[in-house]
């Protein structure tokens, strides 16, 4: 009988960290980047939240509140890198927040990440499914009403259950591709508007127009409103770490992932932003389209209905890519999580597939939660802001925690292979400093007067997912919440599930 071959570098890391290896690493370091850019997407997140763009603070906000926000989120991305690159496990952030100060820590970190994950895998497709009404209303004059849009909004999380459950490599080459439909979709939908249109709008209205339609009067207030635009848009670069254990060389390239996703996305944003201001040629139209959608109203006035269409349909593609590695993400954070004992039913969460080695319950877990979360939406039209709330709300703290935690532990946090040296601790307090931020700026009011279609249901999903994660908490879903709080003969045998 031929000796085991000897575990290899990312093996020897994962299974210094406690875990025995589960996850088939077939993931390159390009791929790690592009499901993180994926996940970004911003022909997703600027698209769906350009009217809200448009009414808070006009194209000046959206312009310069991007440059500025990007600025802000590559000090969060550079330092999550860093802390990542020393902790490359599929449990990511409720993992680095465990090894650094405890279980209890990790608890309530896992479960503003996987909150925000699971919000994520509601508002992503939703919006998505919103954007394919448009496109069969300007196609086929199809009406879209709330039931139908939910209907077009569940059979997308099936075909997103269904493309993960093929393994990592299938996610992999689909996410690479993303890249460059992003890429080429961005190139693709500015050119169209730069060269096609007879009328532009003068640099002074793009890069100094300000528009209040919140009802607020103080210019300032709704300026800071208009940064979430951005802020909303850039989320789920976690992605890169919690798919480091299926990534090559992870302390490396899940950290690059992170920053990477991060710089390309911000320029690709920038230019998508100032390519459809410039064609706007109807402002009050744009705003109050009867598609719905902003976006496809700028692509029908300036390009005319043909050309409309097919970048309509650009957009859907890559939202689709965007749900796709979101599904991805969310499945390994429940994977990690149940791996560690820390949800219901972790024994059944944490199974994989022999064939595949993917987290398959995780997968459907993943589809089946969002449903729950997006079906009052049939109902009310209020639905899809708290949806997109508990993602935003639930996804940003979970990023400051482990960054925060790693400056407490100050030298005695051990690096590994990919870090920022001296930069560390300046980078690092910048990140919790503009998370604490932005955190009170998204549980602020956006529009006024507050009645049950405009108040902002951000402090309220803050709640709730704090007495969640306090209910199971103390309701014993803690046990082995990070490796070292187990046994090795516990942590061997939760390995060996499959199915």
């Amino acid at each position: 009988m031929s000796a085991a071959p000897p575990p290899s570098a990312d093996e020897q890391v994962l299974t210094n960290l406690g875990y025995k290896p589960q996850l088939a690493r077939r993931m390159s370091g390009f791929g790690n980047f592009a499901l993180s850019f994926s996940v970004i997407s911003v022909l997703s997140g600027c698209m769906t939240l350009y009217g809200f763009g448009l009414n808070t603070g006009g194209p000046a906000v959206m312009i310069w509140g991007w440059t500025f926000v990007g600025l802000m989120v590559l000090f969060v991305g550079l330092a999550l890198a860093e802390v990542t690159s020393a902790y490359p496990t599929a449990g990511a952030l409720y993992f680095m927040a465990g090894k650094l100060r405890g279980p209890r820590w990790a608890h309530y970190t896992g479960w503003f990440n996987l909150l925000g994950l699971l919000g994520g895998m509601a508002a992503g497709p939703y919006g998505c499914a919103l954007f394919i009404g448009a496109w069969l209303n300007l196609s086929y004059g199809f009406t879209p009403t709330p039931v139908k849009t939910f209907l077009i909004f569940a059979g997308l999380l099936l075909l997103l259950a269904v493309m993960n459950l093929f393994g990592v490599h299938l996610v992999s080459m689909l996410n690479s591709i993303s890249v460059w439909w992003h890429l080429g979709g961005v190139a693709a939908i500015v050119g169209a508007l730069v060269f096609i249109p007879d009328h532009h709008q003068s640099a002074g209205f793009v890069f100094g127009e300000f528009t209040n339609n919140t009802g607020w009067g103080n210019p300032l207030y709704v300026g800071l409103l208009g940064l979430l635009l951005a802020q909303y848009t850039f989320s789920g670069y976690d992605a890169s770490a919690h798919l480091s254990e299926e990534t090559e060389r992870a302390q490396t390239a899940a950290a690059k992932g992170i920053v990477h996703s991060i710089v390309w996305s911000w320029v690709a944003g920038f230019i998508l932003l100032a390519g459809l201001l410039f064609a706007i040629q109807d402002y009050n139209g744009t705003i109050n389209s009867a598609t719905g959608v902003p976006p496809a109203q700028i692509f029908l006035d300036a390009l005319g209905p043909s050309m409309a269409k097919m970048l309509l349909l650009v957009v859907i593609i890559a939202q689709i890519f965007c749900a796709n590695a979101g599904m991805t993400s969310a499945s390994r954070m429940i994977f990690a999580f149940s791996r560690d004992g820390a949800l219901p039913l972790a024994k059944k969460l944490r199974r994989t597939s022999l064939r595949t080695k993917t987290p398959v319950n995780a997968v459907w877990l993943a589809a089946a939660f969002p449903l729950l979360l997006a079906a009052p939406a049939m109902f009310s039209t209020t639905a899809y802001t708290a949806i997109t709330t508990i993602n935003v709300i639930g996804i940003t703290p979970a990023y400051a925690i482990p960054i925060f935690l790693r400056l407490l532990r100050g030298k005695q946090f051990k690096p590994g292979t990919w870090h920022l040296g001296r930069w560390s601790k300046p980078v690092g307090w910048i990140a919790v400093t503009w998370v604490a931020f932005v955190t009170v700026l998204l549980c602020l009011p956006s529009t006024k007067p507050i009645t049950v279609d405009t108040f902002n249901y951000a402090p309220v999903a803050l709640v709730v997912m704090l007495a969640l994660a306090w209910a199971a908490w103390h309701r014993g879903l803690r046990h082995d919440i990070v490796p070292e709080y187990g046994t090795a003969s516990e942590r061997d045998r939760m390995a060996e599930d499959i199915v």
